[in-house]
């Protein structure tokens, strides 16, 4: 029993020792509220058993998601695929911030990471040399032909 039903039990054996009497409207009031407010125990405590075990099934759930997640994410490590652009393991030689790239010269797989890189540099090849971006030529208004130059 919780303090709140001993309480009122408190209030409802004070009103019998008074021997109040229901014929007489004061009483009645009085008797209705206590009868109310025994309910309104009765009722906390069948709430507060009910939240108890909602509250031991939250638990268990929580438990069991814990384990589940425990058990896909270990999965997930051991089978890296390299395709891991939701991959949160930043020892995966997979990162989502690093890309292959192949060297147009000497077909060489350097990884680039495209948050540290700077594009606009010229960067080299670290194994030929040469530039990884070539410049494309340009077009003029969109013709190609004409960005070959003038026919005769």
């Amino acid at each position: 029993m919780s303090k709140l039903t001993d309480r009122i039990s408190y209030l409802q054996g004070l009103a019998e020792g008074m021997k109040l009497n229901p014929e007489k409207d004061s009483h009645k009031l009085i008797l209705g509220m206590l009868e109310v407010l025994g309910d309104i125990g009765d009722a906390f405590d069948a709430l507060a058993e009910a939240h108890g075990e909602l509250n031991d099934y939250v638990e268990s759930i929580d438990e069991d998601l814990a384990d589940l997640e425990a058990n896909l994410y270990d999965e997930a490590e051991e089978t890296c695929d390299g395709d891991c652009e939701n991959c949160d393991d930043e020892e995966c030689e997979y990162s989502a911030n690093e890309m292959l790239y192949e060297c147009p010269h000497c077909g060489a797989e350097i990884e680039i990471d495209p948050d540290q890189d700077d594009f606009d540099e010229d960067a080299l090849c670290p194994h030929c040399g040469k530039s990884l971006f070539p410049e494309l030529p340009e077009e003029v208004d969109g013709d190609p032909e004409e960005a070959e130059g003038p026919e005769e």
